[in-house]
């Protein structure tokens, strides 16, 4: 039985545009991805709103309907694509460039879909991607590179005739940036644009950009994007859904996994060493020291928020935590992430873990991709505008309300998710308390 009101959503009607910045890797082997799923090719292997159930009400009502089934997402069949980059190689190429999938498998049976993605000429600046170059840009000013971002928009809405639009940055890391002045107000933000200010970045105009649309962001890199004041004034004004950072898929998860086991059971951590070899685009602009700073502030915060030192100083205060990235080219896509965790127990003996987690980086990636442009949308027709923290589950950085910590814990994420699922739906919240299964104060 439903146990609240179920929220108002506006019906998931007509096509929804899924605009990619970046259409190398990671949006290619997405776009593919769920071209292969469309023609039933492939199962949607990842994706929480493809394949995974909710439970409702107790564990006795046996009610667990796929989440798509569960709440009213927009269809795979309803999904257009369009992107931005600046390189200019199509869907296709990009495909066979990455060499991600399988050529035979799974990129010339859908090669005449692929062809038609075409990226439009990508907001770019070598200055804050230093390994990249690319002839397919934009030029003028900050302020009328974002206009001619905006008209992209809203020619692809109507080439398209699509009824929705959602954004999804899935370019590279771009170059640290803190948080200044220039960030903290909407006014102070547009006046840096117009001076063509070095604080705003390429992946700010595409943010700015997208909300000054109506169309929800979510940033999958860990870059200085749509998490900061004057971002976050614009989302609320313009009621549309905002968040990220940094999409979370395999170290760091695995990170989110292991650590809280520790701390669940009081195991203490000494040290904890990361490295990865990664050899495709990411890994090349990481290669440079400011863009790895970028996202190596990404993946350190973890463990300082799910172990809490400071309420655990006789086991956490100590832990030396060491991340490092190296390019190395004959790997492409295939990163392999390394972990010598040394921890402590009973006593404060000594323990190892080792992990060697040999991944498939876009692999990891893509169905993020997908859940999110799906949850983005739901959130933004369900009149849920600014911060979408209920998501932070497919993020290494989750971007919060002023004031909150993030949630890093996976399984705390997860539960997250679920439960603002069923809020949306009207359902009752699962605490997995269950004390109604038994007769504690029955004589």
């Amino acid at each position: 039985m439903a146990q609240g009101t179920a929220r108002p959503i506006a019906p998931a009607n007509g096509k929804l545009g899924v605009l990619c910045v970046g259409l190398g890797a990671v949006a290619s082997t997405f776009i593919a991805g769920v071209e292969n799923v469309r023609r039933g090719r492939a199962q949607a292997t990842g994706s929480l709103t493809q394949l995974a159930t909710i439970r409702l009400g107790k564990r006795t009502d046996k009610r667990s309907p796929l989440i798509k089934d569960f709440v009213p997402l927009a269809k795979l069949e309803d999904l257009v694509f369009g992107a931005w980059d600046p390189v200019p190689d199509d869907c296709y190429q990009s495909c066979l460039h990455c060499g991600v999938l399988d050529k035979h498998e799974h990129v010339e049976p859908i090669a005449d879909f692929l062809k038609t993605i075409k990226p439009m000429p990508a907001a770019f600046d070598q200055h804050y991607v230093k390994r990249l170059q690319g002839t397919n840009v934009k030029t003028g000013t900050k302020r009328q590179q974002a206009e001619a971002l905006r008209k992209d928009i809203r020619d692809f809405k109507a080439k398209h005739g699509c009824d929705r639009l959602v954004m999804v940055w899935c370019a590279s890391t771009e170059i640290f940036i803190a948080p200044g002045a220039t960030h903290q107000s909407l006014e102070a933000f547009e006046k840096a644009m117009d001076a063509n200010d070095p604080s705003i970045a390429p992946s700010m105009l595409y943010a700015w950009a997208s909300v000054m649309e109506g169309v929800p962001f979510a940033n999958g890199a860990p870059n200085l994007s749509c998490d900061f004041p004057a971002l976050e004034e614009l989302a609320k004004k313009k009621k549309v859904a905002i968040g990220g950072k940094d999409f979370k898929t395999g170290q760091t998860m695995l990170k989110t996994v292991l650590s809280p086991m520790f701390k669940a059971r009081m195991l203490g951590v000494s040290g904890w060493y990361s490295t990865n070899i990664l050899g495709n685009r990411d890994g090349e602009v990481l290669d440079d020291p400011e863009s790895f700073k970028t996202k190596e502030e990404s993946k350190l915060g973890v463990l300082e928020h799910i172990l809490q030192p400071e309420l655990y100083p006789n086991l956490y205060g100590k832990l030396y935590h060491k991340v490092r990235i190296n390019y190395y080219p004959p790997r492409g896509d295939n990163k392999e992430g390394w972990d010598n965790i040394d921890i402590f127990g009973w006593l404060g003996y000594p323990m190892q873990i080792k992990v060697d987690f040999l991944c498939r980086d876009s692999i990891l990636a893509a169905p993020l991709v997908l859940d999110l442009a799906l949850f983005f949308d739901l959130a933004q027709r369900a009149g849920m505008p600014g911060v979408q923290e209920w998501l932070s589950f497919y993020f290494k950085s989750p971007q919060t309300a002023p004031g909150l910590y993030p949630e890093h814990d996976l399984f705390i994420q997860q539960t997250k998710l679920k439960n603002t699922l069923r809020y949306l739906m009207g359902e009752e919240q699962i605490t997995h308390l269950g004390v109604e299964y038994y007769e504690y104060d029955k004589e």
